[in-house]
C-alpha cells in the first residue's frame, strides 16, 4: 500500500534525521528515576532492548553541579564507575568521604545507552539536592529499659550527617498507655530520651520519628515513624514502699487469724487432742514374752522376780543420853 503525505513527509524526516545524525538512532533509556532515602543515591532505569543485536547495550551517566560543566561518574571523579556499564544501576551512596554527592548540593545527572558506534540521545534528571529531596527513614538501633514509672529510649540517628551545624536530626516520641489516647514528646536533640510520670505496671506503646533539618535553606524533612513497641513500666519508690506496707500488713493479719483459728481448734476439741497424744498402757515384759510363747512358765518366772531378797541393815549403839533422859533413867532405877 502507498504511504500517504503525512506518512512521507513523517518518514522522509525521519531518515533526513538520521542521516544528519546516524549516531543518535538508539532508543534512550526509559523512565529513570533517583532513590534518595537516609544516605542512599541510588540513580537507576529500565534496560534499553534490541532484538537484532548480540552485543549487550552498555551506560555512561554524568553529573554537574550548579552551573558546572558535565563530568563523567567515574573513580576519578565520584569515586563511582558509571561509564559504560551494563548494569541499569548506578549507586552513588558515600561508601567513603571521596564518593558520593555532598549532601547540601545542587546535582543534576543524565545518561545515555551505548552499542558500539551508536548512543542514543541524553536523558536529563531534574537537580535534587539531598538535604532538601530525602525521605527519611526512622531512628535505628531502638533499645528501650523500663523504669521506675518510667521508659529509657535510646536509638541511633537514620544517617550520619558530617556537619551538624548546617543540618541536625531532632526526635519525637509518641507514645500512649495501651488502649489510652497518644501523646507526643518533643523536640528532642539528644539520642536518649527518658518518658518520666508513667504509671507504674502499666503496659505503654511508643514510636519514635526523626525530624531533619536544614539551616541553609530553613527546610526541615518529617521522617517515617518507627515500628510500634510495648513495655511494661516498673515500681516507682513510693509504690513498692506501699507494697512493703501491704505485704507486711497482710503477712501479719494471716498469721493472725491462723493463731486465733488453732487457739479455739486447740480449746474446742482439747479432749480428742489429749486423747490423741496420750501415751497408750503398755503390756508388762513377762505377759508380752507369755503371750508370744504360752508354754513358758510364767509363774514360776513371776514367783522367782518377786522372792524376797537378804534384807539390809545396819547396827545402832548408843553412846551417851542427854542430861534430862539421864535424870529420868536414875529416877526409875
Amino acid at each position: 500500500m502507498r504511504p500517504t503525505l503525512l506518512e512521507e513527509g513523517a518518514l522522509s524526516q525521519r531518515m533526513g534525521v538520521a542521516s544528519r545524525n546516524p549516531l543518535s538512532q538508539l532508543p534512550a533509556p526509559q523512565h529513570p528515576k533517583i532513590r534518595l532515602y537516609n544516605a542512599e543515591q541510588v540513580l537507576s532505569w529500565e534496560p534499553v532492548a534490541l532484538s537484532n543485536s548480540t552485543r549487550p547495550v552498555v551506560y555512561r551517566v554524568q553529573f554537574k553541579y550548579t552551573n558546572s560543566k558535565w563530568f563523567m561518574a567515574d573513580i576519578m571523579s565520584i569515586g563511582v564507575n558509571c561509564t559504560q556499564i551494563t548494569a541499569t544501576e548506578c549507586d552513588f551512596t558515600a561508601t567513603r568521604p571521596s564518593a558520593g554527592f555532598p549532601m547540601d548540593f545542587n546535582v543534576t545527572l543524565r545518561l545515555r545507552a551505548e552499542l558500539g558506534a551508536l548512543h542514543s540521545a541524553w536523558v536529563t534528571m531534574p537537580w535534587f539536592q539531598h538535604y532538601r529531596n530525602v525521605t527519611v527513614g526512622p531512628p535505628e538501633n531502638i533499645e528501650v529499659t523500663p523504669g521506675e514509672g518510667s521508659l529509657i529510649i535510646r536509638f541511633s540517628s537514620p544517617f550520619d550527617i558530617a556537619d551538624t551545624s548546617t543540618a541536625f536530626f531532632c526526635y519525637y516520641v509518641h507514645y500512649w498507655e495501651k488502649g489510652g489516647i497518644q501523646q507526643v514528646k518533643g523536640p528532642f536533640r539528644s539520642n536518649s530520651i527518658s518518658l518520666d510520670n508513667l504509671k507504674p505496671f502499666r503496659v505503654y506503646c511508643l514510636q519514635v520519628q526523626a525530624q531533619l533539618l536544614w539551616n541553609k535553606s530553613n527546610i526541615f524533612r518529617v521522617g517515617h515513624l518507627s515500628n510500634i513497641s510495648c513495655y511494661e513500666t516498673m515500681a516507682d519508690a513510693s509504690t513498692e514502699l506501699q507494697q512493703v506496707i501491704l505485704i507486711s500488713v497482710g503477712t501479719f493479719s494471716l498469721l493472725s487469724v491462723l493463731a486465733g483459728a488453732c487457739f479455739f481448734l486447740v480449746l474446742k476439741y482439747r479432749g480428742l487432742i489429749k486423747y490423741w497424744f496420750h501415751t497408750p498402757p503398755s503390756i508388762p515384759l513377762q505377759i508380752e514374752e507369755y503371750l508370744k510363747d504360752p508354754t513358758q512358765p510364767i509363774l514360776e518366772a513371776l514367783d522367782k522376780d518377786s522372792s524376797p531378797k537378804d534384807d539390809v541393815w545396819d547396827s545402832v549403839s548408843i553412846i551417851s543420853f542427854p542430861e534430862k533422859e539421864q535424870e529420868d533413867v536414875l529416877q526409875t532405877l
